[in-house]
């Protein structure tokens, strides 16, 4: 069996060792789920230029696991153990002169497939919103121009702009400014759309593009409005320098009109008459401004004495446009999704702009989300950049689409579900487990987009009877390890078709050796899990108390797996493989995951769909930020979440993933106040200055969405971003004379906490 060490570069499991029974796999308490990564790049994977080997039995692929006959040329299937017959290609196959998918280090192979039909260009299809100020609508108007100059020539372009009314411009149109105007108050179907727009009778013909430059191959209907760049360059550039805002005047006391669902409804319908499904990469990018106060999809009305919903709102049942949205844009999702293609949604606003609404239709077509405050913030211009990088660039996200990811489990185990950007695509079989997790009842979904940081989770459900698994492992030794292939296939950013396999194998163990599972687990891929599965059922489950949940997981799992006596808190121990999950939870609780005060509906969205993406290391520093001192004359060193590791002479950079504080100490800002590091015999402090600022401009090179750079003192105002994620361990009734802070808070610290935790786990 591989370590499964070896694996985690794309893939972590909750349990790498797993009960041989369901009795068993129930009392772990923990769901057993893996969460990967499928479009990671790998420098060891290679990428071979033939077909994959399916068993003709269960599909899977030929994997390092399969018993080969050289002799008789046959492979045996280690999930379903049928025997198949190599193809004819394969017949020099010999112990010496094995194809790469049978190397046992190659358990992640990627297969360039051969192409079933014409893929064409990448395609933008932008959706601007014109409510804007003055100054937001000009600095968006640049941040277009230059997207425009990052795209190659040959990607196909389309632009949409809404205000009161939705306009759909035709780009194939040079001798002057030509656009058809959708009524903003109506809903459209998408053969509507079509009609209007003189696509109704025929789809757009392409034919396959040159592999030195793809290209349309004729005019048709569609070309007029979704159309190469260099053949429209001049158009659409002509189009932005001109765009104003809305003509419709907004009354003093009312909202503008603004029909951002509409704009998007006939987007997605100008995409599938111009863009056939499966065709292209093909990506619909939203801009707006300000919530939607028309047509389908509205979240508020313009009358500004209705204030737009909160959390509260929404907890009773009393936010008049929300379900009526969220079907709104759940019906949009299906069809975006039908279509393989992305809604990708820059929201900048102070105000809220109905994200919450949108959620589902940016998460099921794979789509990305960028929220901030203004388009003239650097949060939006560098993320959006980062979008249209070039693969040799810094900051390239390594986009692919229209990928279709399956799960083939051994015959002991089934699939229960998946979390993440994906849909499902109702494949049943006998894999599927009967109690679904997420987007269950398949073993099949589809991903319209994916990036290398794209993390899936998967969550398994044990059938196996541990009598069965013994009377059978007399009989064959290889019954002791189960299997699982994830198959993944996807239109690569070259626009080749690729096909990624990853196999792996597990062992079983009694589950009444806690030891062995105990050692098999991750701590940190646990958590993940947790944190998913708790937003998830915070948002379909009603009345669902996810601190309680919280809670009562972590009991359990602590009295299942501690070692203690009973009734005696002071002997409970954690073995080190689960020693930090409490803390874990205990940030976890704490976050704006869970704790949704203070945050609109919008903002928490936002934030849970990007953990619902987001690989394991980026996720585990949104549930549990991390913290690095630098001092004078000191290493650079992490140091604990704590209110305890703030010290006048030190200066702290949090990473919490969605913004990065650099945060001085008393005696380092009064330093720096008195200008002592522009002083020459004060060098050394000037580099202590520039140290921390440089770490952290590197962590936001490196991320996207771009986080936000918060650059603080202590006792200032904006310090709230880093004494919100510290430890209460001093507050303004418990204050320690070892800290120079205290957070005021009626929070328990994680003392308290895990105090109270050992305490319930040992109770009889």
């Amino acid at each position: 069996m591989t370590d499964f060490e070896a694996l985690d570069a794309n893939l972590r499991l909750s349990w790498n060792v797993w009960p041989n029974s369901r009795l068993e796999a129930t009392k772990s308490v923990i769901p057993f789920g893996a969460l990967y990564t499928p479009n990671k790049v790998l420098p060891d994977m290679p990428v071979v230029q033939y077909e994959p080997v399916p068993c003709k039995s269960c599909g899977a692929f030929l994997n390092p696991y399969a018993r080969v006959d050289f002799a008789g040329r046959i492979w045996i299937c280690p999930f379903c153990h049928t025997r198949n017959h190599f193809p004819a290609h394969y017949q020099g196959i010999s112990e010496q002169n094995l194809p790469a998918e049978l190397f046992p280090n190659y358990c992640t192979i990627e297969y360039q497939l051969a192409h079933n039909k014409p893929v064409m260009p990448p395609a933008y299809v932008f959706v601007v919103d014109t409510c804007l100020p003055e100054d937001e609508l000009a600095t968006c108007r640049t941040a277009l121009t230059q997207a425009l100059q990052m795209i190659p020539e040959y990607a196909q372009v389309g632009l949409v702009t809404y205000g009161t009314h939705v306009h759909v411009h035709e780009l194939g149109f040079a001798e002057c400014a030509k656009s058809y105007v959708f009524q903003g108050s109506k809903e459209y179907t998408p053969q509507a759309v079509q009609d209007q727009l003189g696509l109704g009778a025929s789809k757009a013909v392409r034919q396959p593009p040159s592999p030195a430059k793809p290209q349309l191959a004729q005019a048709s209907p569609a070309a007029r409005f979704v159309l190469p760049l260099s053949d429209c360059e001049f158009v659409i550039s002509g189009v932005l320098d001109e765009l104003q805002r809305d003509a419709f005047p907004t009354l003093a006391d009312h909202r503008p009109a603004r029909c951002t669902g509409t704009a998007l409804q006939v987007a997605s319908a100008l995409m599938g008459a111009c863009l056939p499904a499966g065709s292209c990469a093909a990506r619909l990018l939203l801009f707006v401004g300000g919530p939607s106060t028309e047509g389908g999809g509205k979240v508020v009305d313009k009358e500004l004495l209705e204030p737009i919903r909160s959390h509260k709102d929404l907890a009773k049942d009393s936010a008049p446009h929300f379900k009526k949205a969220v079907r709104f844009y759940d019906s949009l999702a299906v069809q975006l999704v039908g279509q393989g293609h992305s809604l990708d949604v820059f929201a900048c606003s102070l105000d809220q702009v109905g994200l919450a609404e949108m959620k589902r239709a940016v998460e099921h077509t794979g789509g990305m989300v960028v929220q901030t405050d203004s388009f003239h913030n650097s949060v939006f211009k560098d993320s959006f950049k980062r979008v249209f990088a070039k693969p040799t660039e810094e900051g390239h996200l390594g986009i692919a689409s229209n990928a279709t990811f399956e799960v083939i489990p051994s015959k002991d185990v089934k699939v229960s579900g998946l979390l993440g950007p994906a849909s499902t695509m109702e494949k049943k079989g006998v894999a599927v487990a009967d109690a679904p997790m997420g987007m269950g009842g398949t073993t099949m979904w589809k991903l319209a987009g994916l990036d290398s940081r794209t993390t899936l989770s998967i969550f398994f459900e044990i059938v196996a009877n541990a009598k069965d698994q013994q009377d059978a492992s007399l009989a064959a030794q290889s019954s002791q390890e189960f299997f699982v292939q994830f198959i993944t296939k996807y239109l690569h950013g070259e626009g080749t078709m690729r096909c990624r396999v990853t196999t792996f194998s597990r062992r079983w163990t009694d589950g009444t050796n806690l030891q062995d599972l105990i050692a098999g687990f991750d701590q940190e891929a646990a958590a993940v899990l947790i944190a998913r599965i708790a937003t998830y059922k915070m948002e379909t489950e009603e009345d669902f108390d996810a601190t309680r949940w919280l809670d009562r997981t972590l009991i359990r799992l602590a009295s299942r797996f501690g070692d203690f006596r009973k009734e005696d808190p002071a002997s409970f121990q954690l073995s080190p493989n689960m020693s930090y999950f409490p803390q874990f939870m205990f940030n976890l609780r704490r976050s704006q995951f869970v704790q949704v005060f203070g945050s609109s509906p919008d903002e928490t969205a936002y934030c849970r769909l990007v953990l619902n993406r987001e690989t394991v290391a980026d996720a585990m520093v949104m549930i549990q930020p991390q913290l690095t001192s630098y001092g004078m004359g000191s290493t650079v060193e992490p140091v604990l979440l704590d209110v305890l590791s703030i010290l006048p002479d030190r200066v702290l950079v949090l990473d919490s993933y969605f913004y990065v504080v650099v945060f001085h100490g008393t005696t380092i800002a009064q330093w720096r106040k008195a200008e002592y590091h522009l002083q020459p015999e004060h060098a050394a402090f000037a580099e202590l200055l520039q140290l921390p600022m440089a770490d952290a401009e590197a962590l936001i090179q490196k991320r996207f969405p771009v986080p936000r750079l918060v650059d603080c003192d202590q006792n200032g105002s904006q310090a709230r971003f880093l004494l919100a994620k510290l430890n209460p361990s001093a507050t303004y009734n418990t204050s320690s004379s070892m800290s120079s802070e205290v957070i005021m808070t009626d929070d328990v610290s994680l003392q308290v906490f895990t105090d109270h935790l050992k305490k319930l786990a040992v109770q009889a």
